[in-house]
């Protein structure tokens, strides 16, 4: 798919410029990029790696922010990017193009409209999901769907070489769909996986966690997953680390013990790499 002059320039020809969920990620990668992403890997170690989400304007002034990737290369395999945005009227991310990929939008707060150039339009409220998989290209836009606050998360999920050139398809799920199960002082809600209607290319769990204050969340990261708890409101402690809001803790194989100090909402995310180079050149994963 060919990007105009004005595309070109609004979605990231350029070192530097601001990234938009959908548009104007990263340029491409060279072995510098890819040298620098090595060394920032986590260390083989039974603790997890903590990172910060970095505050950043994208699309039509949108606010959000970025947990990754924040250099160019900082990817974690199968996942290629994870945006908490927040966002009011009359900011969004207009009409842009996509491919080689499968961009995940989980709503937390309001309402997000879809418009695809497959005649696809939905609506996604609160707790609903919607699946855009690009495939060999397709453009959509994602704009809020109600006046004040509307916040999500965004998640690039890479696809394989073998599928990179498939046709765009386009799903949405309510809230009301996907499954839930409570615990003691712990409601979690399956965002993909077990029982979740959600379908993608690639196997991942993501699970949506609200927990209340002292209220634990046990689970295990198997061998040769990508895991990650990032927490989107209130304190939780990882073994011997306090994780804030805005951050979150990269997880190593084996048992995970959380524990929330407050009221809190976290989302465990776990993937099967695909152990393929991921070419990231502004709204394509090639």
């Amino acid at each position: 798919m060919n990007l105009t002059r004005r595309e070109a320039l609004l979605y990231g020809a350029t070192l530097g410029g601001a990234a938009i969920t959908g548009c104007r990620s990263n340029v491409p990668e060279r072995e510098a990029d890819l040298s620098r992403a090595r060394q920032a890997a986590p260390a083989a170690n039974t603790q997890p790696q903590l990172v910060t989400a970095r505050r950043s304007v994208d699309g039509d002034n949108a606010d959000l922010l970025r947990l990754f990737p924040q250099v160019p290369g900082q990817h974690r395999d199968p996942f290629v990017l994870l945006d908490d945005f927040r966002v009011a009227p009359p900011a969004g991310f207009p009409m842009h193009p996509h491919r080689g990929f499968e961009a995940f939008t989980y709503m937390l707060d309001g309402s997000f409209q879809h418009r695809d150039t497959m005649g696809n339009e939905s609506e996604v409220t609160s707790g609903g999901t919607q699946r855009f998989t690009s495939g060999s290209g397709a453009r959509h836009s994602e704009m809020p769907g109600r006046q004040g606050l509307n916040r999500g998360l965004q998640l690039w999920v890479n696809l394989p070489k073998r599928l990179k050139g498939i046709a765009p398809t386009y799903g949405a799920v309510h809230a009301a769909d996907l499954p839930i199960e409570s615990r003691a002082g712990a409601v979690i809600r399956t965002i993909v996986g077990k029982g979740s209607p959600v379908e993608l290319q690639t196997e991942v769990d993501y699970r949506d966690v609200t927990l209340a204050r002292d209220a634990r969340f046990e689970t295990e990261l198997a061998p040769k997953r990508q895991g990650l708890l990032y927490v989107a409101d209130g304190v939780v402690r990882i073994g011997d680390i306090e994780v804030h809001a805005g951050h979150a803790a990269l997880l190593v194989a084996g048992s995970i013990d959380l524990r929330a100090l407050t009221e809190a909402r976290v989302f465990h995310l776990a993937g099967l790499p695909h152990d393929e180079p991921i070419l990231h050149r502004g709204p394509f994963v090639d």
